[in-house]
């Protein structure tokens, strides 16, 4: 761990030469290890250089062809570069290989999502909440129930988001939408006015507003 810190302070102060001959050094001491190909590519991902970072993944699957992390991150690679389809299969393909991570649930939602396939989202990304509540897992989560009108669904979950932040306008404005379509207008105004409050170019919660002043319901 303390090599990956070096070569990552080396990457960052834009000194490849240097990142990269302390990390041949570690392939010279154990060539057939992959997580050294595949932490070297974490690296070079997170600074955003993805074509040398899908070379250091697919390096370590040519070590061993059934490393998930590896099949993973070339699955993060496609997703970066908008190939949701190609992105999508290297996700499904890293959890056949046995990779049990909210994240990579939370990554193959995301693609279904990027393609308007909110439906299909659904279960990935209620696993990713299963194994790790975060908000923004919540959110979108609770995003998709909502744009696929399971609105009892999508409420609980967006209240959730709302227990853990008080101030995310977003889902502020969701739970808002949701209160439309429920007939609650007062439950309605109440949401949307909070989130123009947190956020006051909401121009969708304003929009909203504006609608419900039309059909003369404020």
């Amino acid at each position: 761990m303390q090599h990956m810190s070096h070569i990552k302070n080396k990457l960052q102060e834009g000194k490849y030469d240097e990142a990269a001959r302390v990390f041949f050094q570690l392939i010279e001491n154990d060539p057939d290890e992959p997580l050294h190909y595949i932490n070297f590519a974490n690296l070079l991902l997170e600074l955003n250089q993805l074509e040398q970072a899908k070379h250091f993944y697919e390096a370590a699957l040519e070590k061993d062809s059934k490393v998930a992390t590896a099949t993973y991150g070339i699955g993060q690679y496609y997703y970066k570069k908008s190939h949701f389809d190609k992105a999508a299969n290297y996700f499904q393909k890293a959890i056949s290989q046995g990779l049990e991570d909210s994240d990579v649930f939370y990554m193959l939602g995301l693609c279904f999502v990027q393609q308007n396939q909110q439906k299909l989202a659904i279960p990935y990304l209620q696993r990713a909440v299963e194994l790790n509540e975060s908000i923004d897992y919540l959110f979108q989560y609770g995003l998709a129930l909502a744009q696929s009108q399971y609105l009892s669904e999508a409420k609980r979950v967006l209240e959730k988001v709302i227990n853990k932040d008080k101030e995310h306008a977003d889902a502020l404005y969701n739970l808002g939408i949701i209160a439309i379509h429920e007939n609650n207008e007062k439950v309605a105004i109440k949401f949307l006015n909070r989130t123009i409050s947190l956020q006051e170019d909401h121009l969708l919660a304003k929009k909203a507003i504006k609608l419900l002043e039309i059909d003369g319901t404020v």
